[in-house]
């Protein structure tokens, strides 16, 4: 439920991870403070309305404040039938979203402060409702779209990616798994795909964004306002018409138009090597290929905690199945066996906190990750279960 970075390298490690999550250190003011205006702008243009992420110096990072704002906006403007569009973008230019306001949560959690699962279930509730406007949602992705971001985006109808979006879901690299609907989208891209985004956190970046399938449109940053400006006034839209003019623009927009998928000459590995029923058939099978690709990303697994990768694993294979609430009702007993847990808070504490990048995950092996603590994850919630 949240990410970021400064600079990456061509895999996600853990010590890189400590560069992503870090930034997430100045954007962590405590959840229990009071909504204002101003983290987050609202705008409407005739029939067209906008929503501003205005938390530019924290990379627009999602707090509780901001969800307790959006939500009621956006029931607001579901009830009006004459509504015909609904913006959101982020400002400041480096930054969608790039996550949620992890160390708030952590730091609930340790407390027993109800806030730490709170957060987890209102942003879900928040992600549903996107996924359930009635009229077209468009997602203006430029720059960083993680964690948080991502579930504020891949929900909507319409989510347009630019050479500055970068893509990523490291969460098992902290202690927790890929939230936010991640089991209900990531299963869905082609193939394997989603399970191997999910468990290493390969960041996707530009074009790769789109022709993942996780944006529907690409187009090049210099011409987003344009393309805003052009939405804002098309008279009657229609969700065709809007999706016409972002046909349009993408067509327009050649920059990298040549450069194939990152991964395409990965993807039978991905697709072979991530098919097994348990992480411990993928590490063998990734141990047993043995070529330079299969060993790096072995390593990269390796620096996981073991937990987060088997309860995502079981995420992904579940949601495969499931529909959109379901599986954020099935998220929202995962986040609580990892408040209940040790290792989201270890995560926190090595990458973010003394920085050593050392995590000492409980168990600290995939064979010590038994079925009984994978199924408390997945165990019901009682009067606690989020209900739609």
């Amino acid at each position: 439920m949240f990410k970021m970075l400064p600079r990456f390298v061509s895999r996600l490690s853990i010590g890189r991870a400590s560069v992503i999550l870090g930034h997430l250190r100045q954007s962590s003011a405590s959840m229990t403070t009071a909504a204002t205006d101003d983290v987050v702008l609202f705008d409407k243009k005739d029939t067209k309305c906008v929503i501003t992420l205005n938390r530019p110096k924290a990379l627009n990072a999602l707090n509780q404040s901001m969800i307790r704002l959006i939500t009621p906006k956006l029931r607001e403007w579901a009830s009006d039938s004459s509504n015909s569009m609904v913006i959101i973008k982020g400002a400041g230019g480096k930054a969608f979203c790039a996550g949620g306001d992890i160390k708030a949560v952590t730091e609930a959690g340790k407390a027993g402060d109800p806030m730490s699962t709170d957060f987890f279930k209102e942003e879900y509730i928040l992600n549903n409702l996107i996924a359930k406007m009635p009229m077209p949602y468009i997602a203006m992705i430029d720059g960083i779209t993680m964690g948080g971001g991502v579930g504020l985006s891949v929900h909507g109808r319409f989510r347009v990616a630019t050479e500055k979006t970068l893509f990523a879901m490291p969460e098992t690299a902290i202690g927790l798994f890929p939230d936010v609907g991640g089991g209900y989208f990531l299963p869905r891209l082609t193939g394997k795909l989603g399970l191997f985004l999910a468990l290493t956190g390969y960041r996707l970046k530009g074009r790769d964004v789109q022709k993942a399938g996780v944006a529907t449109h690409f187009v090049e940053s210099q011409k987003m306002a344009e393309l805003e400006e052009r939405l804002l006034t098309l008279s009657n839209p229609s969700p065709s018409s809007i999706a016409d003019l972002l046909d349009q623009y993408q067509s327009q927009s050649q920059l990298d138009a040549d450069k194939s998928f990152s991964l395409e000459p990965y993807m039978d590995h991905i697709n072979r090597l991530f098919s097994g029923s348990s992480l411990e058939e993928i590490f063998q099978a990734l141990e047993s290929e043995g070529s330079d690709w299969s060993i790096k990303n072995l390593e990269i697994l390796k620096k996981m905690s073991p937990t987060s990768m088997k309860i995502t694993h079981r995420q992904l294979t579940l949601g495969a199945d499931m529909n959109l609430e379901d599986i954020l009702s099935m998220e929202l007993r995962i986040a609580h066996g990892c408040i209940r847990g040790n290792d989201f808070y270890e995560g926190v504490r090595s990458l973010l906190v003394d920085k050593d990048n050392n995590p000492k995950w409980n168990p600290d092996s995939l064979d010590g990750v038994t079925e009984d603590i994978v199924d408390d994850h997945f165990r019901h919630l009682g009067d606690k279960e989020l209900v739609f």
